[in-house]
Formats: C-alpha cells, structure tokens, sequence
C-alpha cells in the first residue's frame, strides 16, 4: 500500500471515529435518595405501584445519576441541614456503590464549601481557613480533599465516571478568594489555581472520568461564552461544558437553544450537559413561594405544565448534537410518608401527596430514544 493511500485511508477513518455519535446521559441527581428510603419512603409507578426507585429508573431509560458532596456538611446551618445538605463522604460513597451496581454512571459533584455552593453563595469550608487564606493554599486544600474522597470512592467501588470541580461556579468559588466576573479580569488567576487543583486530582486518582466545568447562566449567552473563554486563557483542562437551566431563571427555552448554538461554535470540541434542570408542577407546602400561579407564566404550575416544560425542552435538546447529557435536579423528592425537608421544592418527579410518579419522566424518555414512544411503568 502506498503511504499516500495509507494517509488517506487513516484520515478518512479518523474522520469517522470522531463523527461517530457520543453516548448520551440521562439521569438526575438522587443526594437525597439514601435519607428518603431510610425514612422508609414508598415510590409508586404511574399506576400507583411499588417500585424500587433505581432499578424503575434504569427501565425508564436512566443510565447515569449524579451525586453531590460537601467537605464538612456537618458545619452547615441548621437552615440547609433542612433543605438537604447531609453529603458527606461516607454517605456519598455508599450511594455511589448504589448506581454503579446498577450499571449506570456516576457523576460526582464537588460542592467546595461545608454546605450549599451556588451563584449566591460559595463560602470557604470551616477547616481551610477564610477571606485571608492565600489562594495557593486554598488551592492546595481543593487538590487534597479532591484526591482523598476520589481514592476513597475507588477504593469501594464507587469510581465516579464523571467528576463536577465546583458546583455552579459562574462567579467562582471560595469566596472572596476565588470570586469571579466573567466579564472582568477579577480574581481569575486564583479561580483558575483552584480549579487546576483540583483537576489534578481528578486526572490523577480517576484518569478516565471526564471532567466537568458547571455554569448556571445558560439564559445568558454572552456571559456563558465569555466565561469559557476566561477557562480557555488561563490554560483550565476540562472537558465537557456542564449548565444549569431552569426555565424560572434561565429565560426561553428558545434562548437556551441559541446558547446552545453559540457554544457548539465557539467549542466545538466541548460537548454540553444540562446537568441541572426541574419545573415546578406544584407550590405546596412551600414556605419561599405564596402564590400558586408564580413562575406559571408559560408552563402551568401543575403536572401537565411539568411534563409540557419537559417536552419542549427535550425537543430543544435533540436538535443540538453537542448536547449529550441531561440530568434533573432532585427527581426523587417524595414527602408522602415522613418528613424529610421541612419546606416542599415541588419539583421533583414524584408527587409529594401520593409519591406516584409524575408524567414528566415520561418526556425524559424521549431524549434517549426520540422516536419512541413505549414507556416503563
């Protein structure tokens, strides 16, 4: 053969590989699952049946769930022990045993504070120090607490086959060490040592997970764009783009897509996961939301609006081949038998009066296999 021909041969299968479709992910994330079932909470089908929430799941079309994990959630306030912040390794560990034994992936979420990590708040773990630590080593205190719960995890079985390094950090993290502007070039040399940190980690402890950078301003183009592009400067080794989109805060669905479009432009070698999305069906028992129409303006707050949201989303999703991850945020959530969190989030895929299972995990189905329409029950 000659080496024009061979050359030829090799680029055109090269050219084919990388054409081949990714796998795609569809899963939610469960951190709440090990509190409700040890509450002894019954989940029910859609006919009002026992299931065991994993298993059903995967019938359901599920291959992955994502988990998150706090460094000290026992310092948390009492206030987000109540809204759900308990993660710690142990927990994690165990759950993480859970969905790999059901032969799905795992994506591990690093929540690098002692509670809620998120675009209002990213406070410094008690344990490293506070608005004085050095950046570097905080940095150094990121890279060790990634490493020790990654080597722990693999150790029992629990290997995450994704890993979140921060949890929607669109304006950084470890405050006010690590806080950021997209927009600016504020503070993005310590941002970026802390996430290299832990990305060492990860690469070193986990070398085929892949890495996920997770913004939540999906509703703001020019930001998402401009945010990535700061990753890019400052040399961030990622690699799949993870955004929050929920249709309360993020705008249209439309404009998601637009989102979509721009980064799928701009980096082209970055696919995207939603890694968090939900839509209301209810607001009861909900102490932060009064009105029962709020948030109702273009999907009803009930059942049929969640699954309408959920049906147009996935449409959405489907005509961008640089999307291939979606997960919900708190599926699980089932307040029918004892009291897990104190106020209802109502946006959870199992009604909370009944624990039946909410028709929106029906349209789920539908971003794995578009053109199926036979359904679990």
């Amino acid at each position: 053969m000659s080496r024009l021909l061979f050359s030829l041969l090799f680029s055109s299968f090269s050219i084919a590989i990388m054409a081949q479709p990714q796998q795609r992910l569809l899963g939610g994330d469960i951190s709440m699952l090990p509190v409700y079932e040890g509450n002894g909470t019954v989940y029910r089908n859609f006919d009002g049946q026992t299931i065991q929430l994993l298993p059903w799941l995967k019938r359901c079309g599920w291959n992955a769930q994502r988990v998150r994990l706090f460094v000290h959630p026992e310092e948390a306030k009492q206030q987000h022990k109540d809204e759900g912040v308990c993660q710690d390794l142990k927990m994690v560990t165990a759950l993480g045993r859970q969905i790999k034994k059901q032969g799905m992936q795992l994506m591990l979420d690093f929540h690098y504070s002692d509670t809620w990590a998120d675009p209002g708040k990213q406070l410094i773990p008690r344990a490293w120090g506070d608005k004085n630590t050095p950046a570097q080593v905080l940095a150094d205190s990121v890279e060790a607490h990634t490493r020790h719960a990654l080597t722990t995890m693999v150790a029992t079985g629990a290997t995450p086959d994704l890993i979140q390094v921060g949890n929607e950090i669109t304006n950084g993290m470890l405050w006010p060490v690590g806080k950021v502007n997209a927009m600016q070039d504020n503070r993005w040399q310590q941002l970026a040592l802390m996430l290299r940190a832990g990305v060492k980690a990860c690469r070193e402890v986990c070398p085929e997970a892949k890495i996920i950078i997770h913004t939540e301003k999906a509703g703001d183009c020019d930001l998402t764009v401009a945010y990535y592009r700061q990753l890019a400067r400052y040399g961030v080794d990622y690699d799949i783009i993870g955004l929050s989109y929920y249709p309360m805060w993020h705008k249209s669905i439309p404009n998601l897509g637009n989102t979509l479009d721009v980064l799928a432009g701009t980096f082209p070698d970055k696919p995207v996961m939603i890694v968090e999305t939900a839509a209301y069906y209810s607001h009861d028992n909900d102490r932060w939301i009064k009105d029962p129409f709020k948030h109702g303006e273009i999907f009803p707050i009930s059942p049929v609006g969640q699954e309408e949201f959920t049906k147009q989303l996935v449409r959405e999703l489907n005509r961008h081949p640089n999307v291939t991850g979606l997960f919900w945020w708190f599926p699980e959530e089932n307040e029918s038998g004892r009291q897990v969190i104190n106020s209802w989030i109502n946006r959870g895929l199992f009604d909370n009066r009944t624990g039946k299972a909410l028709p929106a995990i029906k349209a789920l189905q539908s971003f794995m296999t578009p053109n199926n329409e036979i359904f679990y029950r």
